[in-house]
């Protein structure tokens, strides 16, 4: 009992702490303050889906430079041909070669034109941000499974908002707004979130990660860097992705310096 008023205590602190540094900043300029500093410029794509120009291109079609194998880090055994990378069974799941933490991430992927399989066994794979939390994906055009393990789903936790899924064998995108955990030692201070938009339809809004994706498991946190690589996962589909950006984002909360510093 304590131990949870100490927690809740803490919370109280640091949610004080966030609105009063929010309220400082907001008081630091006035309305229309033409000396307030003006954010900096970035050139968006010309076409849908196309990265601007301040993103991090994780994967353009042509190779896996950014990739690695999940275990153990050697080269990923993916299959790269015709502007797209594809899982092969059995070669294990991939990551990339840098660590995120805050982020925009655009990714398409396409579940296989013929049809194999049914529930979980139908299109399988999944989006893993910082290796850890996992964005569901699955041929989940009229093909039944449970609610919270489908296309979007924050797998074991959310289901999506609706089910915007495209056709077996169509190209489909997720643009997904992550905001990471914060710990303190053993603890969380502040879980992390997430957004999803799946063929431009909402179908995650700022939902809060309960822990560490787990099968059949309640999720829990376990303290990690501020960075980890994204994972895609191998689950023995030849599932296909493409066009992968990403965009870090700065850290939620205080700005560095104010007017008059």
């Amino acid at each position: 009992m304590e131990a949870r008023l100490l927690a809740l205590g803490l919370c109280v602190v640091l949610s004080a702490a966030l609105s009063e540094c929010y309220s400082a900043e907001q008081q630091d300029w006035k309305i229309h303050d033409m000396n307030r500093p003006r954010p900096e410029v970035v050139s968006p794509g010309e076409k849908p889906g196309e990265a601007p120009s301040d993103a991090i291109i994780l994967f353009d079609g042509k190779d896996l430079s950014e990739w690695v194998s999940a275990k153990g880090g050697g080269a990923a055994k993916w299959k790269v041909e015709n502007g797209y990378m594809e899982a092969v069974k059995k070669s294990g799941s991939v990551r990339t070669r840098r660590g995120f933490g805050d982020c925009q991430l655009h990714i398409e992927w396409a579940t296989p034109s013929e049809v194999k399989g049914t529930g979980q066994g139908r299109g399988n794979s999944g989006v893993y941000l910082m290796g850890k939390y996992e964005v569901q994906v699955l041929d989940s055009y009229d093909n039944i499974t449970y609610a919270d393990g489908q296309a979007g789903a924050i797998y074991g936790q959310s289901p999506p908002m609706v089910n915007a899924c495209r056709g077996p064998g169509q190209w489909q995108s997720y643009d997904i707004i992550f905001r990471r955990p914060i710990f303190d030692g053993d603890k969380v201070v502040k879980p992390a979130t997430v957004t999803v938009l799946q063929n431009g339809v909402l179908i995650q809004d700022h939902w809060v990660i309960e822990g560490t994706t787990a099968h059949k498991k309640k999720a829990k946190y376990e303290p990690h860097a501020d960075k980890l690589p994204i994972s895609l996962q191998d689950h023995g589909n030849p599932v296909r992705y493409r066009n992968i950006w990403i965009r870090e984002l700065p850290e939620k909360g205080c700005r560095q310096g104010s007017k008059g510093d």
